[in-house]
């Protein structure tokens, strides 16, 4: 699913300084209350909490806190099972997406299918953002940081496979395709260079580009190709 989403803005007060702490790990929370309520409630000074991003049930992405600052999603640590924390406030190198998840509509960390495919969308955005290896150290639930008082965030439920193998399938996708475009532009450089081919830089469309090559010769080419991919 290649849908580009839209970050809605509905910024919240709770939020303090990254103290120059570099962004480390993503950290995954359940909202357990429905929105607006939710979002009304981390929006409140009263709360004392917040998230950088909220991705609700139908999918809507809204941020609540810019990256550059510290939200207030993961500051008491009480037995952690993370290997990164450092004995400092985790709100300084983490950010916190909530997802909207309460009592039997998602309040195990069920997501509806909007909600996850915006979910992975964000995490490749801030994955990429921040450069944020892709392990069960730099992409976390709360529970990690807090296993006393929030052993049941973000849920039993939440899809850590599906999320972890699509995360890293899109990465490689990406990479491979990159991988094939610098190398076939090498490759028809390196043709042209031999006179095989027309120049690419020159030629006015991909029908022009073989236009030189003896029929036999592009064939074999071809051919050659792909037994190599074949490999």
């Amino acid at each position: 699913m290649n849908t580009e989403y839209k970050i809605e803005q509905q910024s919240s007060p709770n939020h303090s300084s990254r103290h120059d702490r570099k962004i480390l790990t993503i950290v995954d929370h359940i909202t357990a209350g429905k929105y607006p309520g939710c979002l009304s409630w981390m929006q409140n000074p009263a709360a004392k909490a917040s998230a950088h991003y909220l991705v609700t049930r139908t999918g809507r992405i809204i941020q609540m806190v810019d990256d550059r600052n510290a939200s207030w999603h993961a500051g008491i640590v009480n037995k952690p099972s993370w290997s990164l924390y450092r004995g400092e406030n985790p709100n300084r190198y983490t950010i916190g997406i909530e997802h909207e998840g309460y009592g039997a509509q998602g309040g195990d960390g069920t997501l509806t299918e909007e909600q996850y495919q915006a979910t992975l969308w964000l995490h490749r955005q801030l994955i990429e953002k921040h450069n944020i290896p892709i392990d069960n150290d730099h992409i976390i639930g709360h529970y990690r940081i807090d296993s006393v008082n929030r052993p049941g965030c973000p849920g039993p439920n939440f899809p850590w496979s599906r999320l972890f193998d699509d995360l890293r399938n899109g990465v490689i996708d990406v990479a491979l395709e990159k991988w094939m475009i610098e190398s076939g532009e090498d490759a028809l450089d390196e043709l042209a260079r031999k006179g095989l081919i027309n120049q690419p830089d020159t030629k006015k469309g991909e029908e022009n580009l073989a236009a030189s090559v003896p029929a036999y010769l592009f064939w074999m080419m071809l051919n050659r190709l792909a037994d190599y991919k074949g490999k």
